[in-house]
């Protein structure tokens, strides 16, 4: 009996790990940048505190951003963005939640043109959203990058009529997180 259950404990010992655990990439310190263009005025912000997490097993990924953290170059337009527009009170969090189309091993080193479907919120509001993006891998470390657009309206996001011709109705978001392997 004392046999059978060594032998067990060493077959779960070598099998779980093979077969249970996943491959899961983090970041803490990711940035998105967004930038709003209008014949008026041009806006840029910044945030250096996303947060995201890869399964390489699963090809599941999650990003969020609290969105106080968006630093603007001017103190009014931080102001305007946090009360008025994102109502970050209400609303801290954006998120993504999704799934990497493509099948691509993140343990060989590579740069590998990726997709994802998935779940923006946004001010509250839940809508799909597909994603295009590039994933450089070393083989050990992953830095994804992304370019795509929102649209305020899709959002919730009313913009007053009075500053209506400052903000453009399409706002372009970059992302670039790097990844290191969670421990």
């Amino acid at each position: 009996m004392k046999q059978l259950i060594f032998a067990l404990v060493v077959i779960a010992t070598y099998a779980i790990p093979q077969f249970g655990h996943a491959q899961l990439f983090q970041a803490q310190n990711g940035e998105i940048s967004f930038f709003s263009k209008t014949p008026l005025e041009n806006i840029d912000a910044k945030s250096k505190n996303v947060n995201s997490i890869i399964n390489a097993t699963t090809n599941e990924i999650a990003v969020q951003v609290r969105v106080t953290t968006f630093v603007f170059p001017n103190k009014l337009m931080q102001e305007h963005f946090n009360e008025n527009y994102l109502e970050s009170e209400k609303f801290p969090m954006a998120s993504f939640k999704g799934k990497i189309k493509e099948d691509v091993d993140l343990k060989k080193a590579g740069t590998y043109p990726v997709s994802a479907s998935g779940v923006a919120t946004i001010h509250g509001v839940t809508k799909p959203i597909e994603l295009k993006g590039t994933i450089v891998s070393d083989g050990t470390n992953l830095t994804l990058t992304s370019q795509f657009s929102v649209r305020l309206q899709d959002y919730q996001i009313d913009i007053p009529k009075i500053v209506f011709a400052k903000i453009a109705e399409v706002i372009d978001v970059q992302s670039k997180i790097h990844f290191t392997p969670k421990k």
